[in-house]
């Protein structure tokens, strides 16, 4: 069982364990020596960061780490996690590391290791550094000199640039689209204005000067009202918001309706469908997506795939069944063919081809989807017995459950980090679920309610 990496690598306070300099070096030397072992030769490794002030010393740290171990180091410096990803797989490299928290404050960071391929790394990996972090940890490091770049930054952020721009970007013309973006003060701050500028756009960008501690600060995806403001203020076409490291995008319309992961799914899929690539019919997304979207696929003859929470999961689920098309409402989309990363600006480029091609505006294309009423009850509880073993409110369930019929949605799950139970429901009206939900939370409380 892994301790400190999570579905999105390890995260935590910059400065302190495992986030502190000899624990990274501790990292990245274990990484370098798995990757040598592994493919019996010198192992290169790709890195870059967001914004943060502790990037640049966790870098230091980590290429320390790995050249020590023999390690061939390629820094891209700032750039977005999704950047790392398409640069370790189009170099060859046998790694990828992004420094970076996401939509964390500036005071935390994190690290994120890719495979070659792209993807975040196996499990056995993350375990494997996790033993050397804990048999290694204290000791003294042996520091050798890094070994310099063989490539520049610049260089790398280029390639990365060109892919988005003359692949994913191929034959899209922007020209006559004005678009807010909201870079978060995070990775995107430099690429983004450049992508969509070099597009023909017109382009107003917002939060794109980051300070080293102003990263997601009162902006980007999770700050999303000064760019609905701006957007229609600007009277501009799109709002885009991007988190610290620029995996996923949120969107605000021409009126200044918040466009969020699940209605770009539903656009994204509608246009997928239209072209005759959307395998299978169908899109996978999570639990936490709104049941109004499972309904507004079902009238497309769309299937909808849940996973658990996490690009992961999604990510896991798109490859296994051959699909094309995955993500969260929060606004991790991931479209396999062209990345197996999540991209807000992937995203964000797909997006504006379906309203150019469409020649509709974004709150046009969002036509169909209905987001569903939901209500979310906690109740603290002394012990987490499983569920179907609570007969009073298996009995509650099931009625609920009933009523609901095929236009509602009940999730009963337990909070991973506290003593509580979660009841949440949706359904076509706010007063029923409601009622639903203190039903089914009664029971809990008499059955193992603290």
């Amino acid at each position: 069982m892994k301790n400190l990496f999570g579905t999105d690598g390890i995260r935590g306070e910059a400065g302190k364990f495992p986030l502190d300099g000899p624990t990274v070096r501790i990292i990245g030397s274990s990484l370098a020596n798995y990757l040598k072992t592994a493919s019996g030769k010198t192992p290169s490794i790709v890195i870059g960061r967001d914004t943060r002030e502790s990037g640049p010393w966790l870098e230091e740290a980590l290429v320390v780490g790995a050249s020590s171990a023999g390690a061939d180091c390629l820094s891209a410096g700032v750039i977005t996690t999704p950047g790392v990803a398409y640069l370790t797989r189009i170099r060859n490299a046998d790694a990828g590391v992004v420094i970076s928290a996401s939509h964390n404050p500036y005071h935390d960071n994190g690290i994120k290791i890719f495979a070659p391929s792209g993807r975040k790394i196996a499990d056995t990996v993350e375990r494997h550094i996790e033993g050397d972090i804990f048999s290694h940890s204290g000791e003294p490091f042996d520091i050798k000199v890094a070994v310099a770049p063989s490539a520049t930054e610049t260089e790398l952020r280029s390639s990365y640039l060109d892919f988005l721009a003359g692949e994913i970007g191929a034959g899209l013309n922007l020209a006559g689209l004005k678009l807010v973006i909201d870079c978060a003060n995070g990775a995107s701050a430099e690429i983004a204005p450049l992508l969509f500028q070099k597009l023909g756009a017109q382009l107003i960008a917002i939060n794109a000067s980051p300070d080293g501690k102003n990263i997601n600060l009162n902006c980007g995806s999770l700050h999303i009202k000064s760019l609905q403001d701006r957007t229609v203020a600007e009277g501009a076409d799109l709002g885009i918001a991007f988190d610290g490291d620029a995996d996923r995008s949120l969107f605000v319309d021409s009126q200044g309706n918040f466009v969020d992961g699940d209605a770009a799914l539903w656009v994204l899929a509608k246009q997928l469908q239209d072209h005759q690539k959307l395998k299978g019919n169908m899109v996978v997304a999570t639990v936490m997506s709104n049941i109004g979207l499972e309904i507004a696929f079902r009238s497309r003859g769309i299937e909808m795939v849940r996973t658990d929470v996490g690009d992961k999961y999604v990510l896991e689920e798109l490859l296994r069944r051959h699909a094309s098309l995955g993500g969260e409402q929060s606004g991790h989309i991931i479209f396999p063919e062209l990345s197996l990363a999540g991209d807000g600006m992937i995203t964000s480029l797909c997006l504006l081809r379906a309203m150019i091609e469409s020649r509709q505006s974004l709150s046009g294309l969002v036509e169909g989807f209905e987001r569903y009423p939901q209500t979310l009850l906690n109740v603290r509880v002394r012990e987490k017995v499983p569920f179907d073993q609570l007969a009073s409110v298996q009995a509650a369930v099931k009625k609920v459950e009933e009523q609901l019929s095929q236009n509602g949605r009940l999730l009963l799950r337990y909070s991973g980090t506290e003593p509580l139970a979660r009841v949440m429901i949706e359904g076509a009206n706010q007063n029923e679920i409601e009622t639903y939900a203190d039903r089914i939370a009664s029971e809990i409380k008499q059955e193992i309610g603290a």
